[in-house]
């Protein structure tokens, strides 16, 4: 898959950084954190300039999960509201999952980009419960820049140390990621706790 990846970037670079993150954060299936670390370990070979790498990533994220927040505020909406009550999803339900997200969700949008997977339906549930484009735009966003942005570093700063092969991209993604989700749920609880004190 790097070898496609390293493609579109080669022959694409800033447009396909942007368009294959959009279409990843969509739910597009592109390895999106080896995206974002080929990225790095190309800006260290000196293949990319560092301000429009940056900017193409995070902005490919940004209309990423603004697109997936607009097709849950529009599609997602209807079909819940029109077909929910085949599977259970009644409009108290719905009505509860916008006050979770209101209250307490949010952070699910920031720290979902984390976990693939997640990052996809976060976006899509926030539209779907008609949550406001606001507190969205506030947790998705500094998510989405946060997320790129240290993903990119890890690929430029381990890149030296890389061979280019998808099972070593694979390794520092997995404890890049592992190691970003558990600081990101300390603090979360700290806050938490700090906040019911």
């Amino acid at each position: 898959m790097e070898h496609i990846l390293l493609h579109w970037i080669s022959q694409y670079k800033y447009l396909g950084i942007f368009i294959l993150l959009m279409l990843g954060i969509v739910g597009v299936p592109i390895p999106d954190e080896t995206l974002l670390a080929l990225t790095g370990y190309l800006l260290v070979k000196g293949r990319l300039a560092m301000l429009p790498a940056f900017a193409s990533a995070i902005s490919g994220s940004l209309c990423g999960i603004t697109l997936s927040y607009m097709l849950g505020r529009s599609g997602g909406y209807y079909l819940i509201h029109t077909y929910g009550y085949k599977i259970g999803i009644t409009a108290e339900k719905i009505a509860q999952a916008g006050l979770w997200l209101d209250r307490t969700g949010k952070w699910a949008l920031a720290i979902g980009y984390f976990i693939p997977g997640v990052r996809h339906l976060t976006a899509l549930t926030a539209g779907a419960t008609r949550m406001k484009y606001h507190h969205f735009a506030a947790y998705a966003y500094s998510g989405g820049i946060i997320w790129s942005t240290l993903f990119i570093l890890a690929g430029y700063f381990f890149g030296k140390g890389w061979d280019g092969t998808s099972a070593e991209i694979h390794h520092w993604v997995l404890a890049a990621s592992g190691a970003i989700v558990c600081f990101l749920l300390i603090y979360y609880r700290i806050k938490r706790k700090r906040s019911k004190n």
